[in-house]
């Protein structure tokens, strides 16, 4: 396994597994596949450009994207010294390698590096593989947030988690 950072060069890469992400667990993403489908190979290309802002990881195995992670840092004076954990997957052929874990770690590590000081999430509420990622991870839940989203008229609660990476 190789997780690194990914580049303008990654786009397409990027943009078919984050479809698929989005295709196969509808439920887990805010995104719909309807709507990111319809954008244009350009679109990945910017969000994949070097900003201090977004960044984006993938876990590779003998070459090939099996998971990915975002950290999108606030920007507003009030809130700089918080990211969002984003556009967590890993491939299911790859679960249960440690590849989710890995791709945390690196987004925690990161943004410990950068300044960071306090680490927010969502996660579907149902999704209980992800909500024992997170909290093995040090992420701990405040507080559930329901309907949140709805999946072809179905409902599905969103837990949100922080980890504080430094006390203030």
């Amino acid at each position: 396994m190789q997780i690194r950072r990914l580049e303008v060069s990654d786009a397409s890469t990027f943009r078919a597994f984050r479809l698929r992400g989005l295709r196969e667990h509808a439920d887990a993403f805010t995104s719909s596949f309807e709507e990111v489908s319809l954008q244009a190979l350009a679109d990945a290309e910017k969000r994949l450009a070097a900003t201090s802002n977004e960044k984006l990881w993938g876990a590779f195995v003998d070459g090939e994207m099996a998971g990915m992670v975002g950290l999108n840092r606030e920007t507003r004076l009030k809130n700089r010294h918080k990211a969002t954990l984003v556009g967590m997957y890993v491939a299911p052929e790859h679960t249960g390698q440690g590849l989710g874990r890995a791709l945390v770690d690196t987004a925690v590590q990161d943004a410990r590096a950068s300044g960071i000081e306090l680490l927010i999430l969502t996660v579907t509420d149902s999704n209980r593989q992800a909500l024992a990622l997170y909290e093995r991870a040090g992420f701990t839940s405040f507080g559930t947030e329901p309907d949140a989203i709805r999946v072809d008229g179905i409902s599905f609660g969103k837990t949100h988690m922080y980890l504080q990476l430094k006390t203030s």
